[in-house]
């Protein structure tokens, strides 16, 4: 069947169907044209409908934390989507202001049969669509594009670690992994086009940090997407087991493409499948890819407080809270962790690395959070100064990875306990001399802090 999709990738929500307006398609996970089960859910219905179908974005001029480093990145990359939507004739409608405000106004401006939108646990996401299905006089449906096993149905509490989750995503990628839809020109188009923004006007109406430059190594876009993945498969795939040694150029460099939408998991995973890739390094690469992103996605959804200690596991609390008055070796401020100012040069260099490129190698995120917690006076401003700083600097920040990567680090989720030690606990704890058994870090640190403590200059105090 032309455009199909399996029907339990979808959740609707109540409301009425009027069958003669058109479908709206609400992107703000997936930002791409290609390979996308939300859009292809609305043109298959606006095909049997017999009506047109518009993609519409909607511009918040401030986001958790996101500064024009990534902004930049998304925009640049959604007009290159634009142009393919307009090749297969579907107009991207482009408002700014609250989303859920701007989607009901457009509902009732342009009354669609259908509201079709990107399944997202977090939780400025879920009151979205709450406002969204209170109000809409159509039928609002979720479609879940970013995962290949849709997430209300991989598991429905959440998991406990990797390994009680790995056995039910494989039960069902039979299920799921199934070849997309071209995206075919849509028959039926709009007389005249909806109104909306242009792409300037929209940045123009930003109101973000912009001392955080946007980055230049990497080509936002679902081209720049699928290049990427090929020099990846063609020249670093094959040495991805040597990934803890930041020192070799292994990772796939895609975090930011998968974290803004820009190239479907599922698609990667069947290209891998088409070229008869295999062997241990494609199966690490397909575990931190699909079940590793996918139960990220678990833990914020059945975890409404994924960003608090709260949200930790009793057993990391109360391990955490019995260590709560343990000396620190250190303490240092706000400005300092920006500024890679510790006495640690290994993790200087890794918030240089984050601070200059918008990204930093997995095993060093982990031993950088966990200096943090270390330390800072709590558990609770460690978790703070993390995920500020991961969302100020990381492209792929205020993401359910980056959550659920800190929540590990800091208060063991997906974790277990380990031997008792102070201020961590039974948290697992990390050093330099562990770094030092898996790769050179002197060499690490020359790369990422040369000569200088710092990126920045330290201000002159009167």
């Amino acid at each position: 069947m032309d455009n199909f999709i399996n029907p339990r990738r979808v959740r609707p929500y109540k409301g009425a169907r009027p069958d003669d307006g058109p479908v709206l398609y609400w992107m703000h996970r997936d930002f791409r044209a290609r390979n996308n089960w939300g859009l292809i859910r609305a043109r298959q219905e606006a095909l049997r409908l017999r009506v047109p179908v518009a993609v519409v974005f909607c511009l918040v001029p401030e986001f958790l934390g996101a500064t024009f480093r990534q902004y930049d990145f998304l925009l640049r990359g959604l007009e290159e989507t634009a142009d393919l939507l307009e090749i297969a004739g579907i107009p991207l409608i482009l408002r700014c202001g609250a989303p859920e405000i701007e989607m009901r106004r457009l509902c009732e401006e342009h009354k669609p049969s259908l509201v079709v939108t990107d399944f997202d646990p977090l939780r400025i996401k879920r009151q979205w669509l709450r406002v969204l299905t209170e109000s809409a006089a159509c039928v609002v449906e979720e479609v879940d594009s970013r995962n290949i096993v849709p997430a209300w149905l991989a598991s429905e509490h959440r998991e406990f670690m990797a390994r009680t989750f790995r056995p039910k995503i494989h039960r069902h990628l039979g299920e799921f992994l199934e070849p997309f839809p071209e995206l075919a020109p849509h028959p039926f188009t709009w007389i005249v086009p909806p109104a909306g923004l242009d792409f300037l006007s929209l940045r123009a109406r930003l109101k973000v940090d912009t001392d955080v430059p946007p980055v230049v190594w990497l080509q936002p876009g679902e081209n720049g997407a699928l290049a990427t993945l090929e020099t990846f498969f063609t020249h670093r795939l094959a040495d991805y087991g040597q990934r803890n040694d930041p020192n070799k150029n292994v990772c796939s460099d895609l975090s930011p493409y998968l974290h803004f939408g820009m190239i479907s998991a599922q698609a990667i995973v069947l290209e891998l499948r088409q070229r008869g890739l295999e062997g241990e390094a494609v199966d690490d690469f397909v575990e931190e890819l699909v079940v590793r992103r996918e139960l990220s996605d678990n833990f914020c959804l059945h975890t409404p407080d994924y960003d608090q200690v709260s949200g930790f596991s009793p057993w990391a609390r109360s391990t955490l809270a019995a260590h709560q008055g343990d000396p620190r070796p250190y303490l240092y401020s706000d400005e300092a962790f920006d500024r890679g100012q510790t006495h640690d040069p290994l993790w200087n260099g890794a918030q240089n690395q984050l601070v200059r490129t918008g990204k930093m190698p997995g095993y060093l995120r982990m031993y950088w959070a966990k200096k943090i917690l270390e330390w800072t006076e709590n558990p609770a401003r460690a978790l703070r100064v993390a995920i500020h700083l991961n969302d100020r600097y990381a492209l792929d920040g205020r993401e359910t990875n980056g959550y659920a990567g800190i929540a590990w680090s800091i208060g063991g989720v997906h974790d277990r306990g380990w031997a008792e030690r102070p201020i961590f606990g039974t948290i697992r704890y990390m050093n330099q001399a562990g770094a030092r058994r898996k790769f050179d870090v002197n060499r690490y640190v020359r790369t990422w802090t040369p000569g200088q403590p710092s990126l920045f200059p330290v201000p002159d105090h009167p």
